[in-house]
């Protein structure tokens, strides 16, 4: 298995530092990856939905520590380069906007089950 494409929408926020998508195998894509700035420096969260308990469930994720940290490594470097973009002028900065937008389309929405 293969990320073929990666993409990231920086934010503007303490802890949120961004989303991401990843497409596998130029077959399957997974959005709604957050990127959080932890006590530890950046890690993912999976996508996730609200329960009605209001809990919240992963709706994908690695099964494994080892793909986790792949993963997690491969996001990061693409935020990383997002970030360098910024800093070199190639892209404007981030916005606080809270919504997740990957593709101007609109936002990813909360579902109660």
């Amino acid at each position: 298995m293969d990320i073929s494409e990666i993409r990231i929408t920086l934010r503007d926020d303490n802890k949120l530092k961004g989303f991401a998508s990843i497409t596998l195998d130029n077959a399957f894509v997974v959005r709604g990856l957050k990127i959080i700035e932890g006590a530890s420096g950046l890690f993912i969260a999976m996508p996730s939905r609200k329960r009605k308990d209001g809990t919240f469930q992963d709706i994908a994720h690695p099964i494994n520590m080892a793909t986790r940290q792949w993963m997690e490594n491969q996001v990061v470097a693409a935020y990383r380069q997002e970030i360098q973009k910024v800093e070199n002028g190639e892209i404007p900065p981030p916005s606080r906007h809270s919504d997740y937008d990957d593709d101007g389309q609109g936002s990813v929405m909360e579902e109660s089950f």
